[in-house]
């Protein structure tokens, strides 16, 4: 079996849309207060806590590229936060999500369809390890299921 580790958006993304105010689009980011179970920020991988800041904006996605590209909202701390990736294991934001699409890419950045599903996510480990170690999956990026919004990009080991 394949290790794998998940990917979170990248540093300077976070600080672009925490100095400027203005995400991928051109659009202004939208601050949230955490008041329930958290949002997930993309950039340290756990949930938001009650109370702390959160920014909303769309990020141009860098994988896939071509016709499956994608912006996606993503959340990430107000506030600095370290950038984190898990190893061999998924971060909250995606297990404590209620339902999560795992989307697999070959390396040419086209969807194997076969391969992808949509549980929830305390299931989503299991239903990764059962595909990740097919040989035309060059990573997967998890998304939450209803609205869509990218969570990480898992590359294997």
């Amino acid at each position: 079996m394949s290790t794998f580790r998940c990917i979170p958006i990248d540093t300077a993304a976070a600080a672009r849309f925490r100095a400027t105010g203005r995400d991928d689009r051109g659009g202004p980011v939208h601050l949230r207060e955490v008041t329930g179970s958290g949002f997930p920020c993309r950039h340290c991988l756990r949930l938001g806590r009650p109370g702390e800041r959160m920014i909303l904006a769309s990020w141009d996605l860098p994988l896939p590229q071509g016709p499956y590209w994608t912006p996606s909202p993503v959340f990430v701390h107000a506030q600095d936060c370290a950038r984190r990736e898990t190893v061999d294991a998924l971060p909250e934001t995606v297990t404590q999500n209620a339902i999560v699409s795992l989307r697999h890419y070959d390396r040419d950045g086209m969807v194997l369809y076969d391969l992808g599903v949509v549980v929830p996510g305390e299931e989503a480990e299991a239903a990764l390890r059962a595909r990740i170690d097919d040989p035309r999956v060059a990573y997967v990026n998890i998304h939450t299921a209803r609205p869509g919004c990218w969570l990480t990009r898992v590359e294997k080991g």
